[in-house]
């Protein structure tokens, strides 16, 4: 059975992570094509928000009058946080996610607007406010993600999801690893069991889950309602999808090869330049580009492909690259 947030079905429960500079709209519209119970917007400041900077509301975009996305906001003045969220409602957003989980030191250090991400585990008085005030500032589900504590030594996750959801929170992301671990080692998603058994809502699992296999690892290891993918989906749009099916029954992607490959990389491509302008754009598209050829096993013509600046060039040599015999797309069979 599929959790709900309120009246959004995670249909099924296995979800897009935010992913700053990754996760942006021509990104998202692909996963959740393929197949995704929700996807989570990049991160955004809520004074950038409300500050009318147009990157930060083109981040928000997808959530804006469309079923099964979420705009992740970062911040920790309640009022800020409250008025963006606010704000995001009105213009369509379906859920509203709080990011307490960013472990990147330009988030968590103080400075500037101070320090936020996942630096508010370390004052959770201060993160009650903040979840309290985005709760109450609009009707839509508001949902958390964060760590299993900032380091060993404070586990607190567990507390922190049970003040969330007394707020008013109506389901937790926990990424497997402390703050003060980033990325390093294995995400201990054994630990997120804990979490689990403190609150009464769906609980998510995120960290190293990159495939159907290591997707019912964590799911067996933590107890977890669903799973989160980030860096997995990588090159990887429909795993999300091969995931949903090995583990929910839910129909099987046709993952793209050869031509098929060719023609949704040429198409995440030219979306990328509509959306962010060929400038800007160009630069964007080249590590999505990067992915999908990694993810692939291509390797002709790669060099050509991540350093030209002329676009037709590009859309000109795709179908050679991913025509190459030696490709293999991870899960399929050859």
């Amino acid at each position: 059975m599929s959790p709900e947030i309120n009246a959004l079905a995670l249909t099924p429960p296995v979800l897009l992570a935010p992913m700053a500079g990754i996760t942006d709209l021509p990104f998202r519209r692909i996963v959740a094509r393929f197949g995704a119970g929700l996807v989570v917007s990049e991160m955004i400041a809520s004074q950038d928000v409300m500050n009318d900077r147009p990157l930060a509301r083109a981040k928000a975009e997808l959530g804006f009058g469309e079923a099964a996305t979420s705009v992740q906001l970062a911040g920790r003045d309640p009022y800020w946080m409250a008025e963006a969220a606010r704000y995001l409602e009105a213009q369509g957003a379906q859920v509203i996610d709080i990011n307490m989980g960013c472990p990147a030191k330009r988030v968590t250090a103080s400075g500037g607007a101070g320090a936020c991400g996942s630096a508010l585990m370390r004052e959770p008085a201060l993160a009650l406010r903040l979840i309290e005030a985005v709760v109450g500032a609009v009707s839509v589900p508001v949902t958390l993600k964060t760590r299993l504590g900032w380091d060993e030594s404070d586990l607190n996750a567990p507390a922190l999801a049970r003040a969330a959801v007394g707020a008013g929170v109506k389901m937790v992301t926990i990424h497997g690893r402390t703050r003060c671990q980033f990325y390093k080692g294995q995400a201990d998603w054994a630990a997120i069991r804990a979490v689990v058994d403190a609150v009464a809502v769906p609980v998510i699992a995120n960290g190293d889950i990159v495939d159907a296999a290591t997707a019912r690892q964590a799911r067996a290891q933590s107890g977890a309602a669903g799973v989160m993918v980030g860096r997995g989906a990588q090159g990887r749009p429909w795993v999300l999808a091969e995931i949903a099916h090995a583990l929910h029954g839910h129909p099987a992607p046709q993952v793209p090869q050869g031509a098929a490959l060719a023609d949704l990389v040429a198409e995440h491509y030219e979306a990328v330049l509509a959306f962010y302008g060929t400038e800007l754009g160009l630069k964007v598209a080249r590590k999505h580009l990067g992915w999908y050829l990694e993810a692939a096993g291509t390797t002709a013509l790669r060099g050509a492909i991540l350093t030209s600046d002329d676009p037709a060039t590009v859309l000109r040599l795709l179908p050679q690259a991913f025509a190459e015999p030696a490709a293999e797309i991870p899960g399929v069979a050859a």
